[in-house]
């Protein structure tokens, strides 16, 4: 087979060829059929993978993780070189020599999902999604074909959106580069028994590579293949006892031993780095899918983003069986903090489209004024005090600015600004104090407790527009959770996920200190019996 490939550059070596032996005969093939060397090109390693993920899923095949590929891949195509292209903050790692063939079905998939592709100089990633200039002679029907076919070959129970990407991309913000990760920060203290400064080395490099392999896939809209890249990387098998013959050639193996892996799941400095990346990630994430609340998102789109938030914890446990619990729970809490970030706003953004309508009917409009206006807020601020102890020009100068942004019939945009500049004028006086978070924390839950005394009067007199009144009340408390949970994170110098994370495992603590509790009191029951 590879005698029989011309210029694809894995002319007949015997190593090549022992290790090439190793993969599946119909991958070798694949590659040899879509792919080929050529001077002055480059393909992004990421992209290279995503391929052979959707290709493994069509064949039915075991994937190997993407170290193992790589030596698959300089084994089939001899003398490619690495670089690392792009500017700083920016840049990927690309085979150098390699393209996608003329006639690869490959061409129209990568421009269905817009997946960048460099073809010729100079090298460019500015932007990650950008359409693939198509190749003459290269026609639309043979290449439709193929890609739809692996893409029907999605998980059951999702909806796959990421067929129609292109349809989809101008809601995302494909040009957010993963940040840069810091050197595992050991503070002195002692590696374990049988680990190596490389070990570390290794463990950063894999774990970075991994992360980008997550960002490319979501780019993407592959939710699915999110599962695929963890059972990958945590070094899944169906047979947890694990098969030999695999370990001993897997590329990863020889880069980082399971064994070590295992050792470094416990390791408290490898664990506090795993848990500032993944922070890291979800970040990126979240901004990618989401980079507006307020604008209006697909309904496909949408429902495929909470589908794939519901499904992250399982597939993580999964994947990371015979996996430390120390290691298990760190992931776990970010990864659930990421979902539960998906969700809520996925659910603002619902909120604001269904608001927006409301805003935009003048007769709705008048009627809220109405009601508004016939409101005791004197009464309202009188029982309110007892429990926030709101300065009374406060509240009076937020009554005024409400119905005046009311009357003026502002967009949804205009309130969110209006909501804004009201959590500056609040917190202003804590700028720069170690009392803002708290302070923060403390301005939502009054904010709540006063718009809620005004709801009550609402429905208490049957206001006529009570409907629009408790909508938009949801729409502007969730909208001042997203703006404090950012104003928190950034006085905190973290990000959003982050803060979402640490307020999940204060539970979490706190729920298994209940169950400590109630065991040892049982306990202590029993030993009196």
């Amino acid at each position: 087979m590879l005698g029989s490939s011309s210029g694809a550059g894995a002319a007949g070596n015997s190593q090549s060829f022992s290790h090439t032996a190793r993969a599946s005969p119909a991958t070798v093939q694949w590659l040899l059929d879509n792919y080929e060397t050529a001077e002055g090109v480059s393909l992004p390693r990421s992209t290279l993978y995503c391929h052979y993920l959707l290709h493994c899923q069509e064949q039915k095949l075991e994937p190997v993780n993407a170290a193992s590929f790589g030596k698959l891949i300089r084994s089939v195509f001899m003398g490619l070189r690495t670089r690392r292209l792009g500017t700083r903050g920016n840049s990927k790692y690309h085979y150098y020599g390699l393209r996608i063939k003329a006639g690869s079905s490959l061409l129209r998939l990568m421009e269905d999902q817009q997946h960048l592709a460099m073809r010729q100089q100079p090298f460019s990633q500015k932007q990650r999604l950008k359409p693939v200039h198509k190749v003459e002679g290269m026609t639309n029907g043979t290449a439709a074909g193929a890609g739809q076919q692996q893409q029907q070959q999605q998980g059951s129970g999702h909806v796959d959106i990421s067929t129609q990407v292109q349809q989809y991309q101008q809601f995302l913000d494909a040009s957010r580069a993963l940040p840069e990760f810091p050197d595992i920060d050991l503070q002195g203290k002692s590696l374990p028994e049988g680990i190596e400064l490389e070990h570390i080395k290794s463990f950063q490099l894999l774990y970075r590579e991994h992360c980008e392999a997550i960002l490319d896939v979501m780019i993407n809209l592959q939710f699915t293949l999110v599962e695929t890249l963890w059972k990958t990387f945590w070094r899944f098998s169906q047979s947890q006892a694990g098969d030999a013959t695999i370990a001993v050639h897997d590329e990863s193996e020889k880069r980082l031993p399971k064994s070590c892996l295992v050792l470094l799941c416990k390791y408290e400095p490898v664990l506090r780095w795993s848990r500032d990346c993944d922070n890291s990630l979800y970040q990126s994430l979240v901004e990618i899918l989401i980079p507006d609340v307020l604008r209006p998102i697909p309904s496909a789109l949408t429902q495929a983003i909470r589908n794939f938030a519901k499904s992250l914890e399982s597939w993580l446990t999964n994947a990371m069986m015979n996996i430390p619990e120390e290691m298990v729970r760190i992931k776990v809490t970010s990864a659930n903090a990421f979902a539960q970030t998906l969700r809520r706003y996925t659910s603002l953004n619902h909120l604001a489209q269904a608001a927006r309508a409301v805003l935009q009917n003048t007769a709705q409009i008048n009627q809220m004024l109405s009601d508004l206006n016939r409101v005791d807020f004197a009464n309202v601020q009188e029982q309110a005090s007892w429990v926030c102890r709101c300065e009374d020009r406060v509240v009076q100068r937020l009554e005024q600015d409400f119905k005046l942004t009311l009357q003026q019939q502002n967009s949804l945009e205009q309130w969110a600004v209006w909501l804004d500049s009201v959590v500056s004028q609040v917190l202003k006086p804590y700028q720069h104090s170690p009392a803002f978070p708290k302070a923060a924390k403390l301005f939502l839950l009054k904010w709540s407790f006063y718009s809620s005394m005004v709801i009550r009067d609402l429905t208490l007199r049957s206001a006529a527009s009570f409907g629009s009144f408790h909508l938009i009340r949801l729409l502007y408390d969730e909208y001042m959770y997203y703006l404090i949970e950012h104003r928190v994170a950034q006085a905190k110098g973290e990000t959003p996920i982050a803060v979402m994370g640490e307020v999940l495992n204060t539970k979490i603590q706190y729920l298994e200190k209940q169950q400590n509790d109630s065991l040892c009191e049982h306990c202590a029951h029993l030993a009196t019996l």
